[in-house]
């Protein structure tokens, strides 16, 4: 007879010794230990946590008090307020799932979301009720909609609702028993992709991944408690990377803006000594193109974090010029954000600024709470060597990835094939274990039987003064069968030539790298601020390149 093991002889996991982990106990912890600390600052209003908390929970009341809950999808068309905020606490409180809605999609794409997501309840900003209108109009079944009033909106707009979002949460019981989750596995939030070719997918979060990746949030990025966090990041993007959540844990102040420029970013950082805010590359770039008198008055130290794509080195060296210490994180809507970053060392403050900006424009190493991120052969599923070469897929694999895609079994399948969740990212694997982004599988340009990296060529372009925004996409060649083609939009007040580019790209790159045609314009952009590329392969007929 086979030995039990002593370890599991009544030693049973019960309420005593066990609950599921979610990052909605962060909110009552702040509450209870800091209740008159400030919160959440947005113009002229202040909340306490204390007061954050209560009226989280009214919305928790006020939603379950309309019969939705467990099972139930919640949509949030919202800019960074309080009442965003707020709803990251208040809608799983009440059971229900959170699903932030991207604010500048257009009205067919969230009248999709909001009939794949079979939403019961919306809340909605005035300012984006033209959408919501139209939205609406397109789907059978419209749900409750709540409206939000914000005292520092001006512009248009109308009322949609039965109610405004203050007349709801008076709706709620302030002695509302919180839901908490009843496993960690439950979905917290949905999230969808762009969507840049057909429907967009939802991603699905459950609390226990939300709950990590918070934890995750605060130690990786260094911040002490009471940090002061500048929403730069748009709290519907993977649900600020799960900010809403960290700021909780951190006890910290949330600092809300409405509208992102770099004026009203400068201008934060300077009244409320902003410690740290994230945000993709085209805010970094208007951070550093800003007019030097935007800058002054800033004295401490302030923290930024950039993800999307590779940020160009001229960034990373804008940024350190500053004095603004900028890091490099990575990730997807699939693994809640960043679930990447490049770590950094002591000893790169030791090499001039090129190498550093080098070394820390990698996508560097997993995350602390994720299991693992490595470079497969995306055939075989093996590593690739560690050579700084050989080129993969990047994958990752652990708690901070989704539960899987909403109704929709074969993408969930496909995109855990081999036990690994696939970003569709090309990498190498450098000799220290950081991992280094060559290409989205399909920007890869095959020119002469030779690989081109359209990231390298952009950022060899990036580095003439005078370029704002580069993409870099196949085009047809008669002798090469590909080459690359540039795509170029130029700084306000800027000026230069196809010939200068090429020959500032013939200085920075191999000769065979260097774009054949030069196109200048505003680049097409996503609702989340990403380069269109099919837009620009569909100019430069790269399906034709390939046939």
């Amino acid at each position: 007879m086979a030995q039990s093991n002593i370890y599991e002889l009544d030693l049973e996991r019960q309420p005593a010794n066990y609950a599921p982990l979610t990052p909605l106990r962060f909110l009552t912890w702040s509450a209870e230990v800091y209740p008159d600390r400030p919160a959440v600052i947005h113009g002229a209003r202040r909340y306490t946590w204390k007061q954050t908390y209560e009226r989280a929970r009214k919305l928790a009341a006020a939603i379950s008090a309309r019969g939705i809950g467990r099972g139930d999808t919640v949509s949030a068309m919202l800019a960074n307020t309080p009442e965003g905020y707020e709803a990251h606490f208040g809608v799983p409180m009440s059971g229900a799932v959170l699903n932030a809605l991207n604010t500048r999609l257009d009205a067919d794409a969230i009248a999709f979301m909001l009939s794949h997501a079979e939403t019961k309840l919306l809340l909605t900003d005035k300012e984006f009720s033209p959408t919501i209108k139209a939205a609406l109009a397109r789907t059978s079944a419209r749900p409750i909609v709540i409206d939000v009033d914000d005292p520092e909106y001006a512009g248009p707009g109308e009322r949609l609702g039965e109610l405004d979002y203050e007349a709801f949460l008076a709706t709620g019981d302030p002695q509302f028993q919180v839901r908490w989750p009843q496993d960690e596995w439950d979905a917290i939030t949905l999230n969808y992709t762009s969507g840049t070719t057909g429907n967009p997918k939802g991603v699905v979060y459950h609390h226990r991944g939300a709950h990590l990746n918070a934890v995750g949030n605060m130690l990786q990025c260094d911040m002490p408690r009471h940090s002061v966090y500048l929403w730069t990041l748009p709290m519907f993007h993977c649900n600020g990377w799960c900010f809403p959540w960290t700021m909780a844990a951190n006890a910290g102040v949330n600092v809300c803006l409405r509208r992102v420029d770099a004026a009203a970013i400068f201008e934060a950082i300077r009244t409320h000594k902003v410690t740290h805010y994230c945000g993709a590359p085209i805010v970094h770039t208007q951070l550093v193109n800003a007019p030097e008198d935007l800058r002054r008055g800033i004295d401490h130290k302030v923290r930024g974090f950039v993800g999307g794509a590779a940020p160009p080195a001229t960034m990373i060296e804008g940024m350190s010029r500053m004095g603004f210490e900028l890091t490099h994180v990575y990730g997807l809507t699939e693994v809640y954000g960043p679930s990447a970053l490049c770590a950094r060392h002591d000893e790169w403050d030791g090499l001039d600024i090129a190498a550093r900006a080098e070394r820390n424009g990698r996508q560097g190493v997993r995350s602390l709470l994720q299991d693992e991120m490595t470079v497969v052969d995306p055939q075989t599923m093996q590593p690739v060597a560690a050579d700084g070469q050989t080129m993969g897929e990047i994958v990752f694999r652990g708690n901070l990835t989704m539960k899987g895609y909403l109704k929709n079994p074969k993408a969930t399948a496909d995109s855990f094939a081999g036990g690994y969740f696939h970003s569709g990212d090309l990498a190498v694997l450098q000799p220290d274990g950081y991992v280094k982004i060559k290409d989205r599988a399909k920007d890869i340009i095959i020119s002469g039987g030779e690989n081109i990296s359209s990231l390298e060529v952009e950022d060899a372009l990036c580095r003439h003064p005078a370029v704002l925004l580069a993409a870099v996409v196949a085009q047809p060649d008669a002798k090469w069968g590909e080459s690359p083609c540039a795509f170029v939009e130029l700084k306000s007040g800027a000026q230069a030539t196809e010939d200068e580019l090429i020959e500032h790209c013939r200085a920075h790159t191999a000769r065979f790298k260097v774009p054949k045609r030069v196109v200048f314009g505003t680049l097409p952009k996503t609702s989340t601020g990403k380069i269109q590329k099919f837009v620009l392969r569909d100019q430069a007929r790269s399906a034709k390149a390939i046939e």
